[in-house]
Formats: structure tokens, sequence, C-alpha cells
């Protein structure tokens, strides 16, 4: 708990048997509630690291449904079992757990109801290992994405992300796509709905056993993005778009 709200942390995992005890173990339990994990239909024994380490509530897809219909699963448990904050954290080690306090704390304390932890402030993402067309498409969809709907993030790609309850209740993410596009739409619904994102400092950590889409996927991914922008701007233009809400 902390400021008596529950804390959830929830894990999207997809071939995670390998990283999945390192990220495990530096989760700090003094604050942390609840630990989620739902297995996108891995071909690996992901489920069976997970039950082993004792994580109480570990849900498997029958089939895979992607990183969004992933993240559905995991928030839908989350306030299910009463989340307060809810964080989402992957479990292939490229983003540490060791910040889980900062971004609890910054949702606990109301001083905002979503926290992302940014890989681009503080100069580490090229030398944490991102890729070089990674970081320039990063850079590229940023700024585009901050002009279209009227921001000023450091980055929209981050994978680590808290919510208050509020914001996982008023947000309707059901109706984001199953893909990984699902992560900006989400993101268009916040700001939609008119609340604010803080960022923190997030160390870039890219290494063999840590998941990372191929080049075509990132093509298809930042396509779908700059959809996401420009509906996203024709909507606040009065152009209806229904997965605002």
């Amino acid at each position: 708990m902390y400021n008596n709200k529950k804390v959830i942390v929830v894990m999207p995992a997809y071939k995670a048997s390998l990283t999945l005890e390192r990220t495990y173990r530096e989760i700090p339990f003094d604050l942390v509630d609840e630990v989620i994990l739902v297995d996108d239909h891995s071909p690996d024994n992901t489920v069976d690291v997970a039950k082993s380490l004792g994580i109480k509530y570990v849900i498997r897809h029958d089939k895979n449904k992607g990183y969004g219909g992933n993240q559905k699963t995991c928030y839908n448990k989350a306030l299910e079992l009463g989340g307060d904050i809810v964080i989402m954290l992957h479990p292939d080690y490229q983003y540490t757990p060791m910040l889980l306090t900062a971004m609890i704390s910054i949702i606990g304390n109301e001083l905002y109801p979503v926290v992302f932890g940014s890989r681009i402030l503080g100069m580490g993402a090229l030398k944490g290992g991102m890729p070089m067309y990674k970081y320039i498409a990063n850079r590229f969809l940023t700024f585009f994405q901050n002009v279209l709907l009227g921001q000023k993030l450091s980055e929209y790609h981050t994978g680590y992300r808290a919510f208050s309850r509020e914001v996982l209740q008023k947000v309707p993410f059901e109706r984001c796509d199953d893909d990984f596009v699902f992560d900006n739409e989400m993101i268009a619904q916040i700001f939609w709905h008119g609340f604010e994102i803080a960022e923190v400092t997030c160390p870039t950590k890219y290494f063999e056993e840590a998941s990372s889409i191929n080049f075509m996927r990132s093509s298809k991914y930042g396509l779908g993005v700059l959809r996401v922008s420009i509906l996203y701007r024709l909507a606040k233009w009065g152009i209806k778009w229904n997965i605002l809400g």
C-alpha cells in the first residue's frame, strides 16, 4: 500500500522465461501489494517460471492476442482486484523495477494521474543500446505527436507506464487496437479526457534477451502512430473518432 492506495504491478509477458526472475526480484514489495502476469500464449515456459516465483495471479491466453490485447487483460484484472495504482512493468528486464517507488509516489501523492518512464530524458537512450534507427524514429514520431496532440512529452513509445484507478476506469482502452499501436491510442484517450502525464528518467537497456520488434513491425507501428496523431487532431477539429469515447 501507498497512502492507503492498493498498488498492483501488471506484467504483459511473451517469451519472458529468461528474464522474468531478474525483473521480479527487484520489485519493491514493501509498496507493491499484488503482481499480475498475463502470458500471451508463449511457446516457452514463462508460466511455469511465474508460478515457481510465487506470483499469485498468472493468466495465460489460449491464443496470442497481441501486445494491446495482453494489456487489456492486465488492466481489467487489476481493476477487478481493486488496484488504485497500476503499473505496467515488462518482464523482459528492459525497464528497471527500481523506478517503481518513484512512479508509485507521484500517483500516490496525487501529483499526476499517469507516469511514464522516459528513455529519452537524460540522453541515455543510445548509450543504453537503443538502435540508431529506432532512436531517430522515436525522435521524429514524438515531435510529430507533440505538434498534433498539443503536448510536450519527451517520448510516446516507452512501455513503462503507471496509472491511477480513475484513469483506467475513465478511458475506454478496450476500444484500442490489440497490436503495438494500442499504447499510442491509449495516450490519445488520456489526453482527450483531460489527464496529465508525468515523466521520470528511465535507463535504457537493450540486450539479447530483451524483447524488441523488428524493422518491418516497427515500420507498421510508426505508420499507426502517424494515423493516431492525425485522427486525434481531426477529432479536435470536430471530426468524431470513436475510440476516444
